[in-house]
């Protein structure tokens, strides 16, 4: 047999020679398949990457046996010469013992290439199989009724029935076919769905998705997810196939955290309670309620539960109609009511009823103008804050909504959680004003009637801080007759620091009146009682000490503990501050030195102490108050002492003054 009479085959041909198999002739289509393999090498050193081995085996048996074996569609992964196409490709091989022309035995391969006919078959197989388990889906689906599964013509009507949407709905097939489906959904959803199932038909469109509330068969709705899409033959739409999944708690999910969000938008840069409530309201209408109102309750700490209750509407919003009662109302309330019921159990009150047709005591007083017609449930919701009901809220649905239930109530319960902090500092600082009130009665004691010498004394306190700040007067006789004058402020302008302050105060009057020794002195020992007392705290402090060295002689013996000085100004308007006596404030150094000043005081002259409260402001330098101080004190000089304190306070202090202010003032007798 001559080898090149497979030359110009149309298949792949190749001999080797010897138990070896020696590579002795390919052909042309051979070599443009497997690539120009060198002549003359043993097989597996010629195809060294060829990566399924057991081919090889093939070749010895072949030519041990003189069997021919034939390989039907097997892959063949190696280095293909056109690169174009790679991975695995197919084959079909017929190997047989040979006998060439020059006398030599070896194995003759036929090769034949069927990577088309192997992938076309098994795409179809592949097809085939996956429209079997579609099929199959498609009837466990139907069957197992999870989802409701409906069928349409290609112009929307219903045409199969839907085992799923009956058990849902308790639509028949009779009500359920062609259009009758819409009659299920709810009337306020219907528009929206019919526009956008109609413009999906129109279009084409390769899918539909809407949510919609849905009848259910035990009454009430819920809302169901559907998605559909269109079944065609070609570019013809035969049908349209569909499911509608109940997705009521995703979506009461998605509405909670929506209101929640937007509550946060609302509230975020509300701190007072009633702007709090306002802000709130708006958002519980009409995503949660029909109408919502909502009180303050100024006196909580103060009622005693079961009695009437003073509440005030900082706001009241309707979903529709005319607008609620003005905000900012007083409201009194009865103690049968069921708000101060709510209030005092500290539990929301609710009531589901028949439209229009609430409980004569369940609506509170003053609603019933904005209370719709057709309201059909109500919850008043105490908003309680450390075991205190500090707020209240009343919530109303109306008409053939659904009425409030437990989920409702639950996220208004959370909405209303926004408002706790607002509520607890409006508490707070009820609390603190009542101690401070008291607290600031018990300091603000008449000054002594001392011979020759008028006092005045003021207090303004902050305009922000709850009523008594740091700041402290006072003013007193001793057992010599010499009469003694203080002013201090003590770091702070909360309960902690007026009450550190009163401590200070008193410390002070038993100091004073213990020992007869020098201003200076006095306060050295008031500084090292505060430094072993009062850790880490601070203070400010001018006393001084009026005392008649001569008949006909009185002067004035001060010391200034880091505190502006005192102001002086005689009879005739001339003003100076006396800046001697000067020391480190209280509480600031270990080893505190106060000096002592003495400084005579003129018939007619007045003697002013003061807090920085009176000179200090924002964004001004001290000195630019201090020099407006003695402007006014000049120019009020000839004022009797009442007036003169009056007009300093008129002409220094702002509508807005952020510190607290306290004064003492001393008038000289003209000789």
């Amino acid at each position: 047999m001559r080898l090149t009479m497979f030359d110009p085959a149309p298949i792949g041909v190749v001999f080797t020679r010897g138990p070896e198999h020696r590579l002795a002739y390919t052909n042309a289509v051979y070599r443009q398949t497997f690539g120009d393999r060198p002549l003359g090498r043993p097989l597996r050193r010629t195809f060294p990457d060829l990566a399924q081995s057991g081919y090889f085996d093939i070749f010895d048996r072949v030519l041990a046996t003189g069997e021919a074996e034939v390989l039907t569609a097997v892959p063949i992964d190696l280095d293909f010469a056109d690169s174009s196409r790679e991975g695995t490709r197919y084959f079909t091989f017929s190997v047989s013992r040979a006998t060439v022309s020059d006398g030599s035995r070896g194995v003759l391969g036929v090769v034949v290439e069927t990577t088309e006919q192997v992938t076309a078959a098994r795409r179809i197989r592949v097809l085939s199989e996956e429209r079997r388990r579609a099929l199959l889906r498609y009837r466990s689906l139907v069957r197992a009724g999870s989802e409701m599964v409906w069928v349409t013509g290609p112009e929307g009507g219903v045409t199969e029935p839907s085992p799923g949407w009956q058990r849902v709905t308790g639509q028949s097939w009779e009500e359920f076919r062609g259009d009758g489906w819409i009659d299920a959904i709810h009337p306020d959803d219907r528009a929206a769905v019919v526009e956008r199932w109609s413009r999906a038909l129109r279009e084409v469109q390769p899918r539909f998705t809407h949510a919609y509330r849905l009848r259910l068969v035990t009454g009430g709705y819920r809302h169901f997810a559907v998605d559909a899409a269109p079944v065609r033959d070609g570019d013809r739409v035969i049908e349209w196939i569909g499911t509608c999944r109940d997705v009521e708690q995703e979506w009461q999910d998605a509405r909670r955290e929506k209101l929640l969000a937007r509550a946060t938008a609302v509230t975020a840069d509300t701190a007072r309670p009633d702007e709090m409530l306002a802000a709130l309201t708006a958002v519980i209408v009409p995503e949660l309620a029909d109408s919502c109102t909502s009180y303050l309750l100024p006196q909580a700490l103060h009622r005693t539960p079961g009695t009437a209750l003073a509440a005030e509407r900082v706001a009241a919003v309707p979903r529709q109609g005319p607008p609620g009662p003005p905000p900012h109302q007083a409201e009194h309330l009865g103690p049968d009511s069921a708000l101060v019921r709510a209030a005092d159990r500290r539990r929301p009150v609710h009531a589901v009823f028949r439209p229009g047709s609430p409980p004569p005591d369940i609506t509170p007083t003053g609603t019933e103008p904005w209370l719709a017609p057709d309201a059909n449930s109500v919850v008043l919701l105490p908003v309680v804050v450390d075991g205190t009901t500090a707020a209240l809220v009343v919530a109303c649905v109306n008409g053939d909504r659904p009425p409030l239930g437990a989920s409702e109530i639950s996220l208004l319960q959370t909405l209303l959680e926004r408002a706790h902090t607002p509520l607890r500092n409006a508490l707070e600082y009820q609390r603190t004003r009542q101690v401070a009130l008291a607290l600031q009665h018990s300091l603000l004691t008449e000054p002594p009637d001392v011979p020759g010498l008028g006092i005045a004394v003021r207090y303004r306190p902050s305009s922000s801080a709850a009523e008594v700040g740091g700041d402290w007067y006072d003013s007193f006789v001793l057992r010599d007759d010499a009469a003694v004058l203080t002013v201090g402020d003590v770091a702070g302008h909360d309960l902690p620091a007026a009450v550190t302050m009163s401590q200070l105060r008193n410390m002070l009057r038993g100091l004073a009146l213990d020992r007869e020794e020098p201003t200076g002195e006095i306060l050295r020992r008031l500084d090292a009682s505060v430094q072993t007392l009062y850790h880490e705290c601070t203070a400010t402090c001018v006393l001084a000490r009026i005392e008649r060295p001569a008949p006909d002689l009185l002067q004035l013996q001060y010391s200034a503990a880091g505190h502006p000085p005192p102001l002086l100004v005689e009879a005739d308007g001339t003003a100076h501050f006396l800046d001697e006596g000067r020391s480190p404030m209280l509480g600031l150094l270990p080893d505190p030195r106060h000096s002592t000043a003495v400084h005579p005081l003129p018939p007619g002259s007045t003697l002013l102490l003061y807090t920085d409260g009176l000179v200090e402001r924002r964004n001004e330098d001290l000195t630019d108050g201090l020099d407006r101080l003695r402007r006014h004190a000049s120019t009020a000089a000839r004022r009797p002492l009442e007036s003169f304190c009056d007009e300093l306070l008129a002409g220094m202090l702002t509508a807005d003054n952020d510190d607290d202010t306290a004064l003492v003032a001393l008038r000289l007798s003209v000789a």
